[in-house]
């Protein structure tokens, strides 16, 4: 009998999970991605619709934080940092916040972004960036709430918000510029020491071809400029590999001397256990 309850239950649930209602959100969900120049923006959001209620004076009151959307915090992330009204917005994610006034909307880029509406307790600690917008009228209704970047141009672009006859315009810079010239230098002037050293150590890892790591390790050691003992201790492993315990001991003592004056005692005791073992007979 109890066999029998069981099995029954377990279909009684299968029932109720195959079951279960689908039915639309009423604000659906929205991500927004977008490329200005060079820098990512992403914006995730709800979306409210007007459904014949007058909303910014009355479902939204003048002077009155809003949520600025529905549901969970509407968000903007950017991959690098950007102006908005000659402010730096260091680049990541940022829940977006408003006060609709009836010319103008303060907006509030705030960096805990893991609240359900406005938070409970506002900190002026985490505005990231407080800006002031002026509103714009057009001859049309926006049914569902809108957020876009439009106006796009190499060097800025503007996040949108919209909804009734409504459009609020924030402008943000993006650092183009900089980040193609760094693109730019970074090609022109070849890898770093750091790539370098990290090919050698690959290819020493991986039991790849010595000789390709050792060139590797070479110009590792050639282009570093802040006395990086892990760079020589990884040539010096590479030589005794390639049989030349003579250029290992020679490399592992420059490594061990950068090593004491840093003061990394387990690089000291690696390069003097290498040594002593390269030097045996």
């Amino acid at each position: 009998m109890k066999k029998i309850v069981c099995f029954v239950a377990a279909c009684l649930a299968t029932v109720a999970v195959e079951a279960q209602i689908k039915t639309p959100a009423p604000s659906p969900a929205a991500t927004v991605k977008q490329t200005v120049g060079l820098t990512d923006v992403e914006i995730k959001y709800s979306r409210p619709s007007m459904k014949g209620r007058k909303i910014f004076g009355d479902l939204v009151p003048f002077g009155k934080m809003w949520r600025t959307g529905a549901n969970k915090n509407t968000t903007v992330s950017f991959s690098e940092d950007v102006v908005i009204d000659g402010k730096t917005l260091k680049k990541g994610e940022y829940a977006i916040f408003t006060t609709p006034k009836a010319d103008s909307w303060d907006v509030y880029f705030y960096s805990d972004t893991e609240n359900w509406g406005t938070p409970e307790e506002w900190s002026d600690a985490k505005v990231a960036v407080k800006t002031t917008a002026q509103s714009e009228m057009i001859n049309r209704n926006v049914e569902s709430f809108t957020v876009g970047v439009n106006n796009l141009d190499n060097n800025f672009g503007v996040l949108e918000l919209s909804w009734e006859k409504t459009v609020v315009p924030v402008k943000f810079e993006v650092p183009t510029n900089k980040t193609a010239m760094a693109s730019i230098e970074k090609v022109m002037n070849g890898p770093s020491s750091q790539e370098y050293f990290a090919s050698a150590q690959y290819l020493y890892q991986s039991n790849g071809d010595m000789n390709k790591a050792l060139g590797y390790a070479n110009k590792a050691v050639e282009l570093d400029k802040n006395n990086a003992f892990w760079m020589y201790r990884m040539k010096s492993l590479i030589q005794a590999k390639l049989g030349d315990k003579k250029g290992a001991i020679e490399t592992a003592k420059k490594s061990l001397a950068m090593a004491a004056e840093a003061k990394n005692a387990d690089y000291v005791k690696m390069n003097n256990e290498s040594i002593a073992e390269w030097s045996k007979k």
